[in-house]
């Protein structure tokens, strides 16, 4: 089976054994060649040198033993005779003679040991010759002295003196023969000495190249093979992270290679599967997104408790309209009117997601969107409505003239324009609907009071109406304009509603005019002094010819001049009036 096919705590075993196998083979390597270090030197120490020791001894030997010869002679020689020293004498003289072939039987011994040895290697041809030369050498002197030393004694006894120096000087003629033998061999046994220590040395050197040859050998091996599993580990490895981090990045069309079968390979062909799954999952959101808001979605994934016990917030509200749709929509097929619609939402949503708000549904041609937390600050709500509101409107007159195209005619039949109502106030946001089906909304007088808002543009003249809660969030951030006093059904309290001009700074001399005179108009006719407001709203529409508001303003104080209003009127105009 191959190694990658393994499991990883195989492989880590295998690691491991191996590295101990190579460690144990260098180490017995060692150990052999160490040993046989061991051999040789043993064979220099116990053999080799006291080989040589031995016969530099029996050359000491026979000059001791010459001494003690003289000795002899000369208590023998002495005049009275002193025949107890004679004896003494004679004794340390067959001692020494006796210590003397010992010692050139004991260096035999060695030398015929090193030559027995088969575990070492040494020159046995040259210390035979040398064992055959030590042989030779002490017999020869061995007989040579018998006979000189038993005629010497004779001489002795007879007190022939001139004879015994004779042969006195004979024997030590015949010593030093010997000695000179002796120092030739200890010669040629020390070349062999030094050839063992040669030997022991190269073979120490020998060691220790092999060893270090084969620690690096093994270590190299060792490393080798260590990095071929360990990347069999970590290439899988950073593969499962490169491909971590495209997911990451939201990318998820990066499958992993499944390269190996142990752990890692099957983490690996669970993390395909995953990127299938979020693949999959992916695409539904991508689906469901163009139903639901993104944002939506991710809310609920975040805090699904939200969608399944609801919150009450405090949320800005949007409803939109397309104003002559149904006249627009008579004289169009199916087909025209769908791709009217889907261009003018497309147009028209653009604005509220670039703004972070939240669609909500499209209901017929009108948009209905919210902001509010947890998509957005609760503070910045107001304005973030209105700056979509104004996008929204500045995209009318580029529609106007995209739908005649759309619909391949020289001019639209009626013509089309956008209204738009934005409230504050607290709903309920949750999941709404049957067991069925539900659908993620916000209810509340908030959501009542945008839609009639909406609506109430028709009375005015106007695009955008918002709330006097809105108006607070929007502060000086765009500019505003009041425009009346509004009561609408199921809400006790009246509230002001604003008109959204513009964005900050951007109101021409005109229209600051316009805002002038129409404040000084609506405090006149809030105190019933119409001819005064009916001045100012005309010095509006003088300003702005054509301004829905100072119009509607001028319509109603001309009504009130045919039936005055009730004398506890307080300056609301009330919806359900309309």
């Amino acid at each position: 089976m191959p190694i990658f096919n393994q499991s990883i705590r195989r492989k880590i075993v295998g690691i491991a054994l191996g590295l101990i196998v190579l460690m144990l083979v260098t180490s017995i390597l060692s150990m052999v060649m160490s040993s046989q270090v061991g051999i040789l030197l043993d064979e220099l120490t116990n053999r080799y040198i006291p080989a040589y020791s031995h016969l530099a001894r029996a050359n000491i030997r026979s000059l001791e033993r010459a001494l003690a010869l003289r000795r002899m002679v000369m208590s023998r020689m002495e005049a009275p005779s002193d025949e107890q020293a004679y004896a003494a004498r004679l004794r340390d003289f067959e001692a020494l003679d006796r210590k003397f072939e010992e010692e050139a039987e004991a260096a035999r011994k060695l030398i015929n040991a090193i030559i027995d040895d088969v575990r070492t290697y040494s020159d046995n041809a040259a210390l035979a010759r040398l064992d055959v030369r030590i042989e030779s050498a002490v017999t020869e002197l061995r007989r040579d002295l018998d006979e000189g030393n038993a005629k010497l004694l004779k001489q002795v006894e007879a007190k022939d003196m001139t004879a015994a120096r004779d042969t006195l000087e004979h024997l030590d003629t015949l010593r030093d023969v010997f000695n000179r033998k002796v120092d030739a061999i200890r010669a040629d046994m020390l070349t062999q000495v030094y050839f063992s220590t040669s030997q022991v040395i190269s073979r120490q050197h020998q060691t220790i190249i092999v060893s270090g040859v084969v620690t690096l050998l093994a270590a190299i091996v060792g490393f080798a093979f260590a990095l071929l599993v360990s990347s069999g580990i970590t290439r899988p490895v950073r593969l499962l992270l490169a491909g971590a981090r495209e997911v990451e990045a939201g990318r998820f069309d990066k499958p992993i290679t499944v390269s190996t079968q142990d752990e890692i390979g099957e983490l690996a062909a669970a993390f395909n599967r995953m990127i299938e799954q979020l693949r999959h999952n992916e695409r539904i959101r991508e689906t469901f997104g163009r139903y639901i808001d993104p944002k939506v979605v991710q809310g609920l994934i975040d805090r699904p408790e939200v969608a399944i016990d609801g919150e009450r917030r405090v949320m800005t509200i949007m409803f939109s309209d397309m104003s002559g749709f149904t006249s627009m929509s008579e004289g169009m097929t199916p087909r025209g009117l769908v791709k009217v619609m889907n261009h003018y939402f497309t147009v028209m949503s653009a604005p509220i997601r670039n703004n972070r708000g939240i669609i909500d549904k499209y209901i017929g041609d009108a948009i209905m969107s919210y902001w509010g937390p947890p998509f957005i600050e609760e503070d910045e709500q107001g304005l973030l409505a209105g700056l979509a509101a104004v996008e929204m409107a500045d995209q009318v007159p580029a529609l106007q003239k995209q739908l005649p195209d759309l619909l391949g005619i020289r001019a639209m039949p009626a013509p089309c324009d956008l209204r738009i109502g934005i409230a504050t106030g607290e709903v309920l946001t949750g999941s709404i609907g049957s067991e069925l089906m539900m659908s993620f909304t916000v209810m509340g007088d908030a959501v009542n009071l945008a839609s009639r808002l909406e609506a109430v543009n028709k009375v005015y003249g106007t695009r955008i109406l918002i709330s006097q809660a809105t108006a607070d969030g929007i502060g000086s951030r765009l500019e505003l304009r009041e425009i009346d006093r509004l009561a609408v059904a199921g809400q006790s309290a009246p509230q002001a509603i604003f008109e959204v001009t513009a964005r900050a700074g951007a109101l021409t001399e005109a229209q600051v005019t316009l805002r002038t005179h129409y404040a000084d108009g609506l405090a006149a006719y809030r105190g019933r002094r119409f001819e005064e407001a009916r001045a100012a709203f005309n010095a509006a529409l003088e300003a702005v010819p054509g301004d829905g508001p100072s119009r509607t303003m001028l319509i109603r104080i001309a009504q009130f001049a045919a039936n005055p209003p009730d004398p506890n009127w307080d300056g609301v105009w009330r919806l359900e009036q309309k």
